[in-house]
């Protein structure tokens, strides 16, 4: 009886340890700006940086928000409209004022956590004309993460820091073991055991603000079998032309300047 119940406390134990989380986590991303690679319309026409019409009220930041849902091996990532296209339109000869136009695709992406790879889908069209797209790329880690010893809560989680060198510059990867999964919302600061909920940067921020345990639908997490398999490479390129296509056919002189 004895070697039964000791026994039965062992499962018991194994099953929590490797349970597979289901919920949702998120996170509040930061990115700092660089006024170069900005595409700025006013009035139908292009300015660039050092002209005297750019816009001097530009943040150096933008915040957004990702929101990754588990369920099994899987996790679905949505994002915020990031790639968007904003319009400044002046009216009766004051400032400049900003419209968002939004953006000519749907984009997300599927995290398969025991095979350690992604899939991003990336949908053009509405309906019966909708194409999509979809790349594979392996979820390659960053190697020599240098634990320092300071641990705190971050959305009610006790975390330990760890320190990673990851372009060209020294991460802050704040990840705790609490959660029953391995996951990272930058798939190459992601930790061997735990998952990522503050990820700091110089340049960029990605913060957890809410961990919520709970059912999700595995039928909307899982990666679907349709869409058309290309390079990361390619679906790059192919989302680029979808947005000059766009921001051509939107900011043509007098639209929506009426």
């Amino acid at each position: 009886m004895k070697t039964r119940i000791l026994t039965a406390v062992w499962l018991l134990a194994a099953t929590q340890t490797y349970a597979q989380f289901s919920g949702q986590i998120n996170y509040e991303v930061i990115r700092r700006i660089d006024p170069s690679q900005l595409r700025m319309v006013i009035n139908g026409e292009p300015v660039k940086p050092g002209d005297p019409n750019f816009p001097t009220d530009i943040p150096n930041s933008r915040t957004f928000g990702q929101k990754a849902f588990f369920s099994g091996n899987y996790v679905k990532e949505v994002t915020d409209d990031q790639n968007t296209v904003v319009q400044r339109i002046s009216r009766d000869g004051g400032p400049p004022k900003a419209t968002n136009l939004g953006r000519p695709f749907d984009e997300y992406k599927f995290v398969d956590m025991a095979a350690q790879k992604s899939t991003t889908f990336l949908t053009i069209g509405k309906g019966e004309e909708a194409k999509t797209y979809k790349s594979e790329s392996p979820i390659a880690r960053i190697a020599g993460w240098q634990l320092t010893g300071q641990t705190k809560k971050i959305a009610g989680y006790p975390c330990k820091k760890a320190i990673v060198n990851f372009k060209n510059e020294p991460y802050a990867v704040w990840f705790t073991e609490e959660l029953p999964a391995t996951y990272s919302p930058v798939p190459e600061l992601t930790p061997e055991k735990g998952v990522a909920l503050l990820i700091e940067g110089s340049r960029e921020q990605f913060r957890a603000t809410k961990v919520q345990p709970g059912a999700v639908n595995a039928g909307e997490v899982a990666p679907q079998p349709d869409g058309e398999m290309v390079s990361r490479e390619e679906l790059t390129g192919i989302r680029e032309k979808v947005m000059a296509d766009f921001r051509q056919q939107r900011m043509m002189p007098g639209d929506g300047g009426e």
